[in-house]
C-alpha cells in the first residue's frame, strides 16, 4: 500500500460518504414558516408542512421550523422584510399585501409576494358567554370584547367589520387586545363577555370555551355583512358547523377567508418545488394531521383565496402533475 497513492478499499467508501455528508451539507436550506398563536390553526399548518418537509430532508436537503407568530399581518410583514421564508396567512391580508391596501397602504403593493396554496376555510367566529345575553354581532355593543392582538389576522378582521359597522372600540364596554391563546380562559373568568376568532373549525381554544364555561357561537349577518362580502371577492358567507363544540348544536352563520400559504419570489425555484412536493405528494398524510385537513381538494387549493401570482416553483411541480 505504500507509495501506491491508493485508499485502502475499505477508507475509500468511507471517505467518499463523508465527502457527499459535505456537499449536501453545503447545500443545505433552512426555512422559516411564520404562523399564529399555538392555540389557533396557522400553528397546525405550520408544524404539518414542516413534518412533511423534514421527512425528506435526507433527499433534498431542506430543513423546516414552525415557530408561533403575531399572526397574518406579522408574517406577510417580516416575509417582506425577508425574515421568513413562508407564511401563512389569511387570503384577504394576502389580497390587500399585493395590492397595497388596508393595512399595507404605507408600504405600498409587495411585488415579490408569491403564493404557494391554500389550506381550510376560516369563518370570523364570535364566541360568548350565554349568560352575557349576546346573540348577534349588533349585541357585542356595550359588552367586554376580546378583538384580538395587534398583527393578528383575527384583529384585521374585527377591525373590518368593525369599520363596515361605523364602530369604533369605543362601542364596547372594554376592548381587550389578547392573543388567543389567553382569551378562552378570559372568557371563562368573566374578565370579558365575548372574544373573536377567525380560524378553522374545530378549534382547541373555541372548544375549551364552550367545554368549561358553556360558551355560544353567535351568528354574523345583516346587510352591513352582506356588503362586506359583496363587495369583497376574499369573503363569502360560511357557516360553523353544528354539534363540534358542546351545547352549540347548531349550524351557526357567519362570512370567513381562507387559510392561505405564501411565500417571495426572493426564495429560489427549488427550494419552493421541494416544499410544494412535500406536501401534495403526501395530502393524505397532510389531511390526518389536523380535522381542519380532512377535506382539502388539491385543484381548489391552487386556486381558492390566491390573490398574488404562484411563485415559480409551484407552478413547476402544480404542471408537472396536472393542477395548473
Amino acid at each position: 500500500m505504500k507509495g501506491t497513492g491508493r485508499l485502502p478499499r475499505i477508507v475509500a467508501p468511507v471517505v467518499g460518504a463523508v465527502l457527499m455528508w459535505i456537499a449536501a451539507a453545503g447545500e443545505a436550506v433552512e426555512i422559516t414558516i411564520g404562523t399564529g398563536s399555538p392555540a389557533g390553526v396557522y400553528y397546525q399548518v405550520g408544524k404539518a408542512i414542516c413534518r412533511l418537509v423534514n421527512a425528506g430532508s435526507s433527499e433534498h436537503g431542506i430543513t423546516c421550523k414552525s415557530p408561533s407568530t403575531a399572526g397574518s399581518i406579522f408574517n406577510l410583514n417580516n416575509l417582506r422584510a425577508g425574515k421568513l421564508q413562508l407564511g401563512v396567512v389569511q387570503s384577504d391580508w394576502q389580497f390587500h399585501a399585493v395590492k397595497g391596501s388596508s393595512r399595507f397602504e404605507a408600504a405600498g403593493p409587495d411585488e415579490k409576494l408569491r403564493a404557494l396554496f391554500s389550506v381550510h376555510g376560516e369563518p370570523f367566529t364570535v364566541v360568548a358567554r350565554r349568560d352575557a345575553g349576546i346573540l348577534t354581532f349588533d349585541d357585542l355593543k356595550g359588552t367586554r370584547v376580546n378583538i384580538g392582538n395587534p398583527g393578528s389576522g383575527q384583529r384585521g378582521t374585527m377591525e373590518v367589520v368593525m369599520q363596515a359597522k361605523s364602530w369604533n372600540k369605543d362601542v364596547f364596554a372594554l376592548a381587550n387586545e389578547l392573543p388567543a391563546s389567553q382569551q378562552s380562559l378570559a372568557l371563562c373568568h368573566d374578565r370579558v363577555q365575548a372574544m373573536v376568532y377567525t380560524v378553522g373549525h374545530p378549534n382547541a381554544s373555541v372548544a375549551q370555551a364552550a367545554g368549561l364555561c358553556d360558551a355560544v357561537i353567535v351568528e354574523v349577518s345583516g346587510p352591513d355583512i352582506d356588503k362586506l362580502v359583496n363587495e369583497n371577492p376574499y369573503y363569502a358567507y360560511t357557516q360553523v358547523p353544528g354539534g363540534v363544540y358542546p351545547g352549540n348544536p347548531d349550524p351557526v352563520i357567519t362570512f370567513g377567508v381562507t387559510a392561505t400559504v405564501v411565500t417571495s419570489e426572493d426564495v429560489d425555484e427549488e427550494t419552493v418545488y421541494q416544499i410544494v412536493k412535500a406536501v401534495f405528494d403526501k395530502i393524505a398524510d397532510f389531511r390526518k394531521m389536523h380535522p381542519a385537513f380532512g377535506e382539502l381538494d388539491p385543484a381548489k387549493m391552487v386556486t381558492d383565496g390566491l390573490s398574488a401570482p404562484l411563485h415559480e416553483g409551484a407552478v413547476r411541480y402544480y404542471r408537472e402533475n396536472g393542477l395548473n
